[in-house]
C-alpha cells in the first residue's frame, strides 16, 4: 500500500472539519450497546491517532496500528504532547499483523477495509481481526457501500485549507472500475508555504474497493466471525442508496 507518504504531513489539516468527537461518541455508544465490558481496544488503520486519543480520554486502553510510518510519527508526536498514558502506537499491516495479546474490541475506521482491494487481502484482514479478538469480543468497521457508490457515483472534489503559514488545495479525481468494484482516487495536492511563497505539488492514488453486504457476510462466515448488525455510520439509520459509509458490527464466534 503505497499511500500516505508526504501526504501524511497535511492529513490533519485536510480533515480538520471532520467531527472526530461526534464520531468517537458514536463508536463509544456502539461499544456500550454491544460489549459493555470493553476495556482494551486495538485499532487497525489508526492514522494520526485522533480516534484513539479520544477513546483514551473515555478510559479505554488503546493500541493503534498503521501501515504508514509517516502517520505513526505524527500520532506519536501528538501523544507525547498529551497527558494520556493508556495509548500505544505500533507499525503494522492489517493483513499480516500479529501480537500475543487479545482485545475486547477491534476497530478499523475511516474505510480502512475498503483499502483492501482483493478478496485475499480482505480475508487476511478478517483473519487478523479474529486473531486479536477475545472470545465474544466485538469488532466494528466501516466501508464504502457498493449500492450507494454505483447510484451516487464519485465526482471530482476540491478541498481547501489555509492558515497563517500554509495554503492547501487538494483535488480528488476518481476513476471507477465497475467490473472490479474499485475506485482509483487520484489526489493532487498543491502546498503553498506562505512565508517563502514556495509551492509544492504532491500526487497520490488511493485504490478503494466498494463493498456489498452479501460478500462481506460470506467472508465473515468463512473467517468464523459472526455478523450482528449494519447501519449508516454515524447515524444508526438503515443503509440506503445514498449511504456511502456503512458500519458493520460483529463478534468472535
Amino acid at each position: 500500500m503505497n499511500t500516505f507518504k508526504k501526504y501524511a504531513n497535511y492529513y490533519d489539516y485536510l480533515y480538520q472539519d471532520k467531527n472526530y468527537h461526534e464520531e468517537t461518541d458514536y463508536i463509544d455508544g456502539l461499544i456500550r450497546k454491544y460489549h459493555l465490558d470493553t476495556k482494551s481496544i486495538i485499532d487497525f488503520g489508526c492514522g494520526t491517532g485522533t480516534y484513539d486519543m479520544l477513546l483514551g480520554e473515555k478510559g479505554y486502553d488503546v493500541i493503534g496500528i498503521d501501515v504508514s510510518r509517516e502517520m505513526l510519527k505524527i500520532a506519536d508526536h501528538r501523544l507525547k504532547r498529551s497527558k494520556l498514558s493508556n495509548i500505544l502506537y505500533e507499525y503494522g499491516d492489517i493483513r499480516i499483523f500479529r501480537s500475543e495479546k487479545k482485545y475486547d474490541t477491534v476497530l478499523s475506521l475511516f474505510h480502512v477495509l475498503s483499502y483492501q482491494t482483493t478478496d485475499k487481502d480482505l480475508m487476511s484482514a478478517f483473519k487478523t481481526i479474529k486473531f486479536h479478538l477475545k472470545k465474544n469480543g466485538l469488532f466494528i468497521f466501516d466501508f464504502w457501500f457498493g449500492p450507494a457508490v454505483l447510484t451516487c457515483k464519485p465526482e471530482v472534489k476540491v478541498k481547501r485549507f489555509e492558515n497563517d503559514k500554509l495554503k492547501l488545495i487538494r483535488i480528488a479525481e476518481p476513476i471507477i472500475h465497475v467490473t472490479e468494484n474499485i475506485v482509483d482516487v487520484n489526489y493532487t495536492l498543491f502546498i503553498q508555504d506562505k512565508t517563502t511563497g514556495r509551492i509544492e505539488t504532491l500526487t497520490e492514488t488511493h485504490n478503494m474497493r466498494y463493498l456489498f453486504e452479501t460478500e462481506l457476510k460470506e467472508m465473515l462466515k468463512r473467517s468464523n466471525l459472526k455478523f450482528i448488525h449494519s447501519e449508516e455510520f454515524g447515524t444508526g439509520k438503515q443503509p440506503g442508496l445514498d449511504t456511502w459509509g456503512v458500519c458493520f458490527i460483529g463478534t468472535h464466534l
